[in-house]
């Protein structure tokens, strides 16, 4: 049986070794036009966001517009009465929120 030097394992190990990919939730929102804001998120590795939930939610933790972000990262909607934040959610560790006063162009 023929042994291998523990250098030799330690250097095979590390030439396999995949380095992992970091990929941070990135979500922005200004006025399009009137009340409708636009946001559109993804990953700072560049790539989009379809399908990932951004909900426009209440002070009181109530969800006021529901949504998903369409196929081109984007979502758009009339904004809301009253004070309210939008949560961009990709999952555990993946997560944006942005207060409305956040918002380019909107008014308070």
């Amino acid at each position: 049986m023929t042994r291998i030097p523990a250098t030799a394992l330690g250097l095979l190990a590390i030439l396999c070794a995949t380095p992992a990919q970091a990929h941070n939730p990135i979500a922005e929102c200004a006025v399009a036009q009137g009340r409708i804001i636009d946001c559109r998120g993804g990953f700072s590795d560049g790539s989009g966001a379809a399908g990932v939930t951004l909900d426009v939610i209440s002070y009181d933790e109530d969800i006021l517009i529901p949504g998903k972000l369409g196929d081109d990262s984007r979502l758009q909607f009339e904004r809301p009465e009253g004070e309210f934040y939008i949560l961009f959610d990709a999952g555990p560790g993946h997560v944006v929120e942005i207060d409305y006063h956040d918002i380019e162009g909107l008014e308070h």
